[in-house]
């Protein structure tokens, strides 16, 4: 399983919080690239709800990461 931020952000508007096949099935309804759903299929599923996609992917940037902040400067 790999993750890039252009797969991620397919499901930056997923219904979270949300069970595996519930991404999966968000994934298959608004055309996310195969890639995205053969990701959210190697997840384990022990019924587990992903409350973000920061449980999907631990990595995910978030918009923080990228804000240059000028009063730091």
């Amino acid at each position: 399983m790999y993750w890039t931020l252009e797969l991620a952000v397919n499901l930056e508007d997923a219904p979270w919080p949300a069970t595996k096949d519930e991404l999966i099935d968000y994934a298959v309804r608004s055309g996310a690239p195969e890639e995205v759903v053969e990701n959210l299929r190697e997840l384990e599923d022990e019924g587990y709800e992903y409350e973000s996609i920061e449980d999907v992917w631990p990595d995910y940037p978030t918009k923080e990461d990228f804000l240059f902040n000028e009063d730091e400067y």
